[in-house]
């Protein structure tokens, strides 16, 4: 299974503006295809049900739902905290939570990570201190595994910011879970993304060549979906940029 990347939901039903499966299927059709079910203190199934939900809204996107924790839920895909456990359960897809490079050489079969705190966060108040872009780039060149960027990110700005530092994606929970507008704010994240990592066409004598930027290009659908319906709103189209070819110069004489 591919690791996560892109613009990443964790959820949070406590901080949420409506029910959980609501902001899902409204940041699914704002370009969301990856989503951390949290809620660890409710009981399992409690949590297998939403699970099972959320799942379902996301299969309309074929995205995918991560489980926080060693229990996948029914799943094959989990995200484990820092403290363990050690070694890694063996689902198709294994991340972890980390905020140091001691805790990033300890990984071993984990396919990602996310790295925290990037940016001052309202969730967890002094959780720090931030890493900053510059201390994001220094834990992603001594990662081992893609990094997902978390704590903080808020603005289109910050997302690319994360990516220019060689992160594959952004973990968003307050911004997404606060949203008025989930569809919208996803959709302007995930567009901030596909932005930062999408190759810049360039002019040249010799017709039009490909720069690439730092990360790596995302699966995000452009066609509609049934979301656009539970959702109320229309999905975002990732930017294209096109150029015609210059014709070669004609030669009088020949």
């Amino acid at each position: 299974m591919t690791p996560p990347s892109g613009v990443v939901l964790l959820t949070d039903r406590l901080v949420a503006r409506e029910k959980l499966d609501q902001v899902v299927a409204g940041a699914a059709a704002g370009g969301v295809r990856w989503v951390v079910l949290r809620e660890k203190d409710l009981p399992r199934t409690e949590r297998a049900a939403i699970a099972a939900d959320l799942r379902a809204i996301l299969a309309e996107v074929d995205g995918t739902l991560i489980v926080a924790g060693p229990d996948p839920l029914d799943g094959d895909a989990v995200h484990l905290p820092a403290a363990g456990p050690y070694p890694p359960p063996t689902h198709r897809l294994v991340g972890r939570s980390c905020h140091n490079h001691a805790e990033l050489i300890r990984l071993t079969t984990e396919h990602y990570a996310t790295i925290s705190p990037v940016y001052p966060t309202k969730t967890k108040p002094g959780y720090g201190p931030p890493l900053g872009p510059d201390g994001l780039r220094k834990l992603v060149d001594a990662s081992p595994v893609p990094l997902l960027a978390l704590g903080g990110v808020e603005t289109p700005e910050q997302v690319t910011a994360c990516v220019q530092a060689g992160a594959t994606g952004v973990a968003v929970l307050g911004a997404l879970m606060r949203a008025q507008d989930p569809t919208e704010t996803a959709a302007t994240l995930t567009s901030a993304y596909v932005e930062a990592v999408t190759p810049v066409l360039t002019q040249t004598r010799h017709g039009v060549t490909r720069s690439p930027r730092v990360g790596l290009r995302p699966t995000v659908p452009t066609q509609g979906s049934s979301l656009t319906a539970r959702s109320g709103h229309g999905r975002p189209q990732p930017p294209t940029a096109t150029k015609d070819r210059p014709q070669p110069p004609t030669q009088e004489g020949t």
